[in-house]
């Protein structure tokens, strides 16, 4: 029975095996012929939908499952901290979730989110803050009642925010442990300068000096409906979304005043190399430069450019010649942004074990002196390019990214017409673009250089190639000390 049953199945697949070898099959893999992708990104204003109370929402319906999903950003963030008061626009997004409302204590609050199977989450960075909902679909009146109330009236439980204080300063104290943290720290501090905004680090007299009347105060400043943005999606109907959100808001006024802009400027350390020293056993460098704003034309020449050079995986140059030809580092490679308010940076990267540091540093400048001398081949821009508009869809795979893009899109001002011209600029960018991008931002007399790690051992070298950090630099390091977790002054020997 069991082998009539196998033939029997076989048969099946053994004749469309025949007529897919007779009707598809073709010589050799190259010759396989698609048909050209054809996509079209989703137009913002089809969605955009302004409230009467001013909030700007994106609205889309999604009925894939019986849930809904509503993010709130707020223009609001560190960059608004008073002086001495670090770390409080953290505290305000974590405790407005976890502290409870006016209503409801921290405790009861988390009960009854539980009960309505809603997740709902706060948070605020150094440019923006937000809130999320997710709940489902016949749970949504009591669930969006309960984060309006989030949103509107949160408590800032004193038991609860000193719980988030004492968490905050015991990680405090783990800021020098890893060489990872170190060096993102104090990569960013030279690209952009102490006081930049990204730089304002917490202090534990910051921390301690935080009350929770100052989270209210925080709070009442900037959450108000005309300085929200809405990207909502799930199973409703546009109009039936519409009607809740007016009346979930309906009562609640904005005042008249203005969120200040985000400072846009930066002051980067001098060029040249710096170091940190750290007890182990691998190094961390980190090579780069100030990148540009994203309304530069220069972008897209730019983002081709890095995933050749370091950005694109293991077919990345910098990838190859470190990890795969040479073996010197699990990670290597490159990547560049773009800034909205100050530039974006441009930073190669990898980690290696202390004695091969200076000849990988080497191999990863060759690098970037090959890719500003000599065009790329028209194998390697042809497949990037490919790569990046064939993955372009995946920003829009779900209604959720839409809805989120375009929320994104409102807070930041993107210039309207940027997804639907990306592909045909990635398209433009040629070799020689390539090549004039690279001499023009990546010169390597204006890089910094950070190298985190144990010196002495770095400065033995390898024994196999003449080249040790000090030679790269033209004998010129500058030494940086450690920083006290507690205080972040520089800690003096």
């Amino acid at each position: 029975m069991k082998l009539h049953g196998i033939v029997a199945l076989s048969l099946p697949v053994v004749l469309a095996a025949s007529f897919v070898s007779a009707q598809t099959l073709v010589e050799h893999p190259e010759k396989l012929t698609y048909a050209p992708l054809t996509y079209t990104p989703p137009s913002a204003k089809d969605h955009r939908v302004v409230l009467s109370n001013g909030i700007v929402a994106y609205v889309i319906e999604d009925r894939a499952l019986p849930l809904i999903n509503i993010q709130a950003t707020v223009r609001a963030g560190a960059w608004l901290e008073p002086v001495g008061k670090e770390g409080l626009a953290r505290l305000t997004g974590s405790q407005m979730r976890a502290g409870g409302t006016k209503s409801l204590t921290a405790e009861q609050f988390d009960e009854r989110a539980d009960f309505l199977a809603a997740q709902i989450g706060s948070s605020m960075g150094d440019t923006s803050a937000g809130a999320s909902l997710n709940c489902l679909a016949d749970n949504l009146d009591d669930s969006l009642k309960l984060f309006i109330e989030m949103l509107r009236e949160p408590r800032f439980q004193e038991d609860r925010l000193k719980l988030a204080k004492d968490q905050i300063l015991q990680d405090m104290k783990k800021r020098n442990d890893e060489s990872e943290g170190i060096e993102a720290r104090e990569f960013s501090v030279l690209l952009y300068g102490e006081q930049h905004l990204s730089n304002r680090f917490s202090t534990e007299a910051s921390i301690n000096s935080i009350t929770s009347a100052d989270l209210k105060a925080f709070h009442d400043m900037y959450y108000y409906p005309k300085n929200m943005i809405l990207a909502v999606s799930g199973a409703f109907t546009k109009a039936e979304m519409v009607k809740k959100l007016e009346a979930a808001f309906a009562n609640w006024p904005s005042p008249s005043r203005v969120v200040g802009l985000i400072p846009p400027g930066i002051k980067p350390a001098p060029p040249g190399f710096y170091r940190i020293n750290k007890d182990v056993n691998q190094g961390r460098v980190s090579v780069g430069i100030p990148s540009v704003l994203r309304t530069s034309p220069d972008i897209y020449a730019l983002e081709v450019m890095n995933e050749i050079l370091g950005g694109s995986g293991f077919t990345a140059r910098i990838t190859k010649r470190v990890r795969s030809d040479e073996g010197l580092a699990y990670s290597a490679g490159s990547g560049i942004g773009f800034g909205t308010y100050f530039p974006g940076r441009f930073r190669a990267s990898f980690q290696s074990k202390s004695s091969t540091v200076a000849y990988a540093l080497q191999l990863v400048f060759e690098e970037i002196k090959k890719i500003r001398e000599t065009p790329v081949s028209d194998e390697e821009l042809l497949t990037i390019k490919n790569s990046l508009i064939q993955t372009f869809p995946s920003s829009f795979e779900s209604k959720a990214q839409q809805a989120g893009v375009f929320a994104s899109d409102e807070y930041t001002k993107r210039d309207p017409l940027f997804w639907s011209t990306y592909r045909d600029r990635i398209q433009a960018v040629t070799a020689a673009d390539i090549q004039r991008v690279a001499k023009t931002y990546l010169v390597p007399e204006k890089m910094i250089t950070l190298v985190v790690g144990n010196q002495a051992e770095i400065a033995k070298g390898d024994g196999k190639h003449d080249v040790t950090v000090d030679k790269l630099a033209g004998g010129k390091v500058t030494e940086l000390p450690l920083r006290d977790p507690m205080t972040m002054k520089p800690m003096v020997k």
